[in-house]
């Protein structure tokens, strides 16, 4: 997935219910279907912290003396935006129901 399919992801901004049974469906084990998501969270976090810092970067200033701090309302705005993006984790779980993440048990393939 590229970043502005994440940008529009459906995923729920809030903590929501999801039935246990549909959830662990695909493995069968729902310790393997939480590790699952949990590493696509973790990839999904990172991409998220990359595109924020790189667009944080532009707006840096390298100066060491006490000068006024002002504010940058591009600036606030680009932070507003990620802060109103779903949680990594609920975006994981979004994908996995959709069955968008690729996994493979390679114990089970040997």
């Amino acid at each position: 997935m590229n970043m502005n399919d994440l940008k529009n992801s459906k995923a729920a901004v809030s903590t929501v219910t999801i039935n246990r049974n549909e959830f662990d469906k695909p493995t069968g084990n729902i310790y393997e279907a939480i590790s699952i998501t949990a590493k696509r969270a973790v990839q999904i976090n990172s991409e998220i912290k990359k595109e924020l810092l790189e667009k944080l970067e532009e707006f840096a200033t390298y100066s060491d003396s006490l000068e006024e701090v002002f504010e940058n309302k591009e600036q606030i705005e680009v932070s507003k935006f990620y802060e109103k993006l779903p949680k990594p984790h609920a975006m994981a779980v979004e994908e996995w129901l959709m069955d968008k993440i690729y996994h493979r048990n390679t114990e089970k393939d040997a």
